[in-house]
């Protein structure tokens, strides 16, 4: 079974998760920030991944710590459910529309941390939430999980429409990218042999 529990702890948050790659989407979110609640609840479903999440965070400064915190450590868990890679098929890429936003997000499961995030926000806030803390989500799950990824907002007027549409791609290129190949379940997607 693809899954992984992390409990981390720090003077900023603390963090348990669980999460598992087979799973059916379902999802259990409480971040204390509604907004990224909502992300996580409806990234879980697209994925079709099983998520539980708590995160206790010094929301009395600002998101800007839970919400890295929370990238590390799904990034963190990711990695550990993929366990060798073998059979996955470690590519995906998705346009995917919301009303008028449309966004591209295309993965490489590859190793290699590396995020390319070409989408503006036309508002600083969503709600409570600030915009410019979607990128630091993905800049921490990168890093944590050794991915590429690249997200590129082809349009979009509403910045909630578009960091739905965001949390979506990335959901289904993640999903899809993660998915046994039966036909090479036993070898790792690399002419190196390793990812």
């Amino acid at each position: 079974m693809r899954n992984s529990i992390i409990e981390r702890k720090t003077n900023e948050t603390d963090i348990k998760l669980s999460l598992l790659l087979d799973g059916s989407g379902k999802a259990e979110i409480d971040s204390g920030i509604g907004f990224l609640d909502h992300m996580l609840v409806l990234f879980a479903r697209h994925a079709r991944f099983d998520l539980a999440l708590s995160c206790k965070g010094d929301l009395e400064v600002d998101g800007h710590h839970t919400t890295e915190d929370i990238g590390i450590v799904l990034g963190t868990a990711f990695a550990e459910a993929l366990g060798d890679k073998k059979g996955i098929e470690r590519y995906s890429h998705k346009i995917i529309p919301m009303d008028e936003a449309l966004v591209l997000c295309a993965v490489d499961i590859s190793g290699r941390a590396h995020l390319h995030f070409n989408c503006a926000f036309p508002t600083e806030k969503i709600g409570e939430f600030d915009t410019e803390l979607v990128r630091e989500f993905f800049e921490a799950f990168v890093r944590a999980a050794g991915v590429t990824l690249h997200i590129k907002k082809f349009d979009g007027i509403n910045s909630h429409h578009i960091a739905e549409c965001i949390f979506k791609a990335f959901a289904r290129v993640l999903g899809e990218a993660v998915r046994i190949d039966e036909r090479f379940k036993d070898e790792v997607p690399s002419t190196k042999g390793v990812l």
